[in-house]
């Protein structure tokens, strides 16, 4: 029988890390948010994400996306980096020895805790090299301007660096639903480039998410 001390890790029951009434501390008086190491949070409002967008779209145009995916790429480079030192100080171990359900756990309340909408990994196609990923309620698109394309470039950079650090090999991911253009969620699919390179034309075409992996499915 398993008891209490073997459970705790330095007089601590190891939880979820990231739950929000312990990670996120601040003070109404200084006007600060802290993480539970004592890190500075930044609060985003709504009204300062659209005038982001707009004021990108009236600057740099069509260009615009690629800026905001080059940012995401950025800030998810540092975000990787920050989630697996922290998981590391928590669990006393690396990232790549957590087991996939203390990993899942983790990276789906992070997204949340930050305020960046419900994030869901579909491993549906993982035999076939592509990993799905599913962002429900995102505060970055609901701000973006209603349009037919996805415009959830930010995320599409923040994913596509994640999993490349996180598996070591270079991953192209690409965005096939989007909440901006009236679909229930955004959706992403991530694999190697060249296994990738039809699936943009697919999406500017109009096609759905299922059907754009059907016809990968089908490419083999």
């Amino acid at each position: 029988m398993v008891s209490v001390a073997d459970l705790l890790t330095d007089g601590r029951l190891p939880g979820n890390y990231f739950a929000q009434d312990l990670y996120v501390r601040g003070s109404t008086e200084l006007g600060l948010l802290e993480n539970r190491r004592g890190d500075r949070l930044l609060a985003v409002p709504d009204p300062l994400l659209q005038a982001i967008y707009s004021g990108l779209e009236k600057e740099t145009g069509q260009a615009s996306h690629l800026v905001l995916y080059n940012c995401g790429r950025w800030w998810g480079k540092n975000f990787y980096a920050r989630f697996c030192e922290e998981l590391a100080d928590y669990y006393k171990q690396p990232l790549s020895n957590l087991s996939m359900a203390e990993f899942l756990q983790s990276l789906q309340q992070c997204w949340k805790t930050h305020g960046w909408g419900q994030i869901h990994l579909d491993i549906t196609y993982r035999d076939r090299g592509f990993l799905g990923v599913e962002i429900w309620h995102s505060p970055f698109t609901a701000a973006a301007p209603q349009g037919q394309k996805p415009a959830g470039d930010l995320e599409r950079g923040i994913i596509e660096i994640f999993f490349t650090q996180l598996t070591g090999r270079e991953l192209r991911c690409v965005q096939t639903s989007c909440t901006a253009k009236g679909d229930d969620c955004n959706r992403f699919i991530l694999g190697l480039e060249k296994r990738l390179t039809p699936v943009e034309a697919m999406v500017d075409s109009g096609q759905a998410h299922q059907a754009i992996m059907q016809t990968l499915m089908q490419q083999g």
